[in-house]
């Protein structure tokens, strides 16, 4: 909008002629002297332009601001209310980590279907699932045990196999600063570094129940239902081990050696102390 030689009243000043205008202000030439203003925000407080249809542009151009300026204040307060949220959420976190417990089962066994098979592979991720009851159904469920010292086991049965067929497929750190109890939308990010799939050959010779037995059925293997269940922080320290053993590329066999003494560490586990396995199936 062009208001260059526009007739206009001020106030204060009285009448006078626009003489420069950018997108920002207005300088307006009166009898004794020139003034600046802030455009458009002059307009209708103190200004009055004279020609009535530059007035009713003018009108648009103020709306236009008004609602560009409402929008900067609403983004900024957003912003503001994520940084206080972010913060809220840093101490919770922090809390969480000062008082961090080891808890001897905060292991976690995931039974991926086919789809999951490929998904969990390639976004390295699992999603823990919904609440099917109480007050909380239809949420994800948080996976309260898990932290920095869990790793999440990934396996799968065939179809028509018997359920002691379990084959492992594959094994993560959680996330660095993971903790199950803030979880909110259910997944279960996987390590950056520890992360390891094992190839068909390799999964057919690690199954899972070698490692893992219900104490009150111990000949017992039966998944029963659920997608995941928790086990003890020993028999991941088993199955890590034998990985290592499994492996014969260098490279991936150093990463499986690295993932073992590391899981060891944040487990306080003594590697040289480790039990063999004893899961249902060598009691059989």
């Amino acid at each position: 909008m062009n208001l260059i030689n526009k007739k206009v009243t001020h106030k204060h000043f009285g009448m006078g002629s626009i003489v420069k205008q950018n997108e920002s202000s207005i300088e307006i030439h009166f009898a004794s002297e020139s003034k600046k203003f802030v455009f458009p925000d002059v307009f209708g407080k103190h200004l009055v332009l004279h020609d009535k249809d530059d007035v009713q542009t003018l009108e648009k151009i103020i709306q236009k601001k008004e609602l560009e300026r409402r929008e900067e204040e609403w983004q900024k307060e957003e912003k503001l209310k994520l940084q206080r949220k972010n913060q809220e959420q840093r101490l919770i976190h922090e809390k969480h980590m000062k008082n961090f417990k080891l808890h001897p089962e905060s292991q976690l066994v995931f039974w991926c279907d086919t789809e999951e098979q490929q998904t969990a592979f390639s976004d390295w991720k699992v999603f823990s699932g919904l609440t099917k009851s109480g007050v909380n159904k239809g949420k994800p469920v948080k996976p309260i045990r898990l932290h920095l010292n869990s790793a999440v086991l990934l396996t799968a049965v065939d179809e028509n196999s018997p359920e002691k067929e379990r084959r492992i497929l594959g094994v993560y750190m959680v996330e660095e600063n993971f903790i199950g109890k803030l979880s909110e939308d259910g997944y279960i990010p996987a390590h950056s570094k520890y992360r390891i799939q094992l190839t068909e050959q390799e999964a057919e010779q690690m199954l899972f129940w070698n490692y893992y037995v219900n104490e009150k059925f111990t000949h017992k293997m039966t998944w029963n239902t659920g997608k995941h269940r928790y086990f003890d922080n020993v028999w991941m320290a088993q199955i890590l081990r034998d990985i290592v053993s499994l492996k014969t590329d260098p490279q991936e066999k150093e990463l499986a050696q690295q993932f073992f003494t590391h899981f060891c560490k944040m487990n306080e586990i003594t590697a040289q102390e480790l039990p063999q396995p004893n899961g249902a199936l060598k009691r059989i």
